[in-house]
């Protein structure tokens, strides 16, 4: 029988945390010192408050948002992990000069996280998001993109 490695649980429950919405859960992984950078978005985080911030934005523009992994590849102080998000979209959300509004209707969209670690705490955060789905999802039109 396989070893589990001791990231494997402490992954789980990071996605855990993400899908209850819990912030101070979610920052308790985190170092003190922790990175969250959004590669797609070109947002950066540095430290506990400035992540807090990151994730109530987030919560408050997707309030259903769920993460389900698809793949996870843990090795000795990092995890890469493959998901989908789906999430009801709740504020306008502006690309460039154009925006979508709000329609009620579930999205999802994928992405890759990868979170090296220090001990069992989140070192930094990752993300890379498929973003042409992601703005299709939401009702771009290719002419906007």
């Amino acid at each position: 029988m396989p070893s589990v490695h001791p990231l494997e649980k402490v992954i789980a429950a990071y996605g855990k945390a993400w899908n209850d919405h819990d912030v101070e859960a979610i920052l308790a992984m985190h170092t003190e010192d922790s990175v969250f950078e959004n590669h797609t978005s070109g947002g950066k985080a540095v430290g506990k408050a400035a992540i807090r911030e990151v994730l109530k934005g987030v919560f408050a523009t997707f309030p259903d948002i769920r993460f389900d992994a698809r793949r996870t590849y843990v090795r000795d102080g990092v995890v890469t992990q493959e998901w989908t998000a789906s999430g009801t979209l709740a504020v306008p959300f502006t690309r460039g000069s154009a925006t979508v509004q709000p329609t009620g209707r579930k999205v999802s969209w994928n992405g890759v996280d990868v979170i090296p670690f220090e001990g069992n705490r989140v070192a930094r955060k990752d993300v890379y998001v498929d973003s042409m789905s992601f703005l299709k999802a939401l009702g771009f039109r290719q002419i906007d993109l």
